[in-house]
């Protein structure tokens, strides 16, 4: 007797039966009884996840989501999925949450390597006493910037630990998205003759989080970058299919970005640094706490590379679009010194943009 295809096993199970939500949570603060497996974490998860992330992929609350491979396939050839964690300190500034920042930043993970982003998980460690409406507007975050970027939060987890243990909240998020076929983007492909791109001005984020913070009082007009990437990035590959380097630009900055693309790919590139666009607010930051912007963290720039020929045609693609219109072309890859970042300066002289050592802004996202 031939068994049955495990694949078509799967695919042929009846939906499962999908639970009804019960109860409200009780008090304003988060209690060890919320992590317990009881009744109080029934009530939490519940009311503040399930209700807010609420789809048909949820809905069965069973320990995993399930969703189709043929579905899938039809989107492309290969899967990308990826993991990231989120600690910021504050957990609101200007701009966005660590809401925004989870689901943002998980999505262009996925993006970067040309896929685009389906289905999430949210995993989150609560600190006891940690205020149920602040939860319920960083859950509410986590769900308009999910809409945003048309993914769904597909399954998750709550974990409650004793006061002191973990700093308010942290959350872990995973990603599954679709390569569409032919799309082949990686640090490796950078070549001499590339041109390197920018999708807008850089440090935005890392300053926003620096201005949140009130052991230093800064009073600057800046907000977060946080977005979504995958629309900018279509855009870009309509364009110009060929893309061979992208990175989402966050912890490291963009100078982080490019050394690993010097590294990978044994080239140099070469900055130009009048075309770098930063903000008059950021620069000055900087050079108040005698940072640089190209260390400083972004969660809405991409760095591109493109061969030479279609840099002006991705430029202008990325500029149609709301996430790239202050886009520039900012260096070009050479052949050596093999490994190096050199940014040409302002004043005609030349430095080398190393890779950061230690942490130049701790929990920054």
């Amino acid at each position: 007797m031939r068994l049955p295809d495990p694949l078509n096993l799967l695919l042929e199970q009846p939906p499962a039966r999908i639970r009804q939500r019960s109860g409200k949570v009780r008090g304003d603060t988060i209690t060890l009884a919320h992590g317990s497996g009881g009744k109080a974490m029934r009530d939490l998860v519940d009311d503040v996840f399930v209700g807010t992330f609420d789809n048909p992929l949820l809905a069965p609350l069973e320990d995993q989501a399930r969703f189709a491979l043929s579905d899938l396939a039809r989107r492309g050839d290969r899967l990308a999925f990826t993991t990231d964690s989120y600690v910021v300190d504050p957990l609101f500034f200007a701009g966005a949450n660590i809401g925004d920042l989870a689901v943002n930043g998980t999505v262009n993970d996925l993006a970067v390597s040309g896929a685009l982003p389906l289905y999430l998980s949210c995993a989150v460690i609560l600190e006891e006493g940690f205020p149920v409406a602040d939860l319920r507007r960083i859950v509410a975050s986590m769900q308009q910037a999910a809409q945003v970027a048309g993914v769904q939060i597909v399954t998750g987890d709550t974990k409650v630990v004793e006061r002191g243990a973990v700093d308010k909240l942290f959350i872990n998020t995973c990603g599954i998205g679709v390569i569409p076929a032919g799309v082949n983007i990686a640090a490796t492909r950078a070549r001499p003759g590339d041109k390197v791109l920018v999708n807008g001005y850089i440090g935005d984020h890392g300053v926003a989080i620096l201005a949140a913070r009130d052991d230093l009082a800064l009073d600057v007009p800046i907000s977060s970058d946080c977005q979504p990437l995958h629309g900018l990035i279509a855009a870009l590959l309509k364009a110009c299919p060929d893309v061979h380097c992208l990175r989402d630009a966050t912890r490291g900055g963009i100078a982080t970005v490019l050394n690993e693309f010097a590294q990978a790919a044994d080239v140099c590139v070469n900055l130009d640094e009048p075309t770098i666009p930063v903000r008059e607010a950021v620069k000055g930051v900087s050079e108040i706490l005698g940072l640089d912007p190209l260390y400083f963290a972004n969660e809405g720039k991409l760095v591109a590379v493109v061969p030479g020929h279609l840099a002006e045609a991705a430029l202008t693609a990325m500029r149609t679009h709301p996430a790239g219109v202050d886009a520039a072309i900012i260096g070009e890859i050479g052949a050596s010194p093999v490994g190096c970042v050199i940014m040409h300066t302002a004043f005609g002289g030349e430095r080398i943009v190393d890779m950061l050592i230690g942490e130049q802004l701790p929990r920054i996202c």
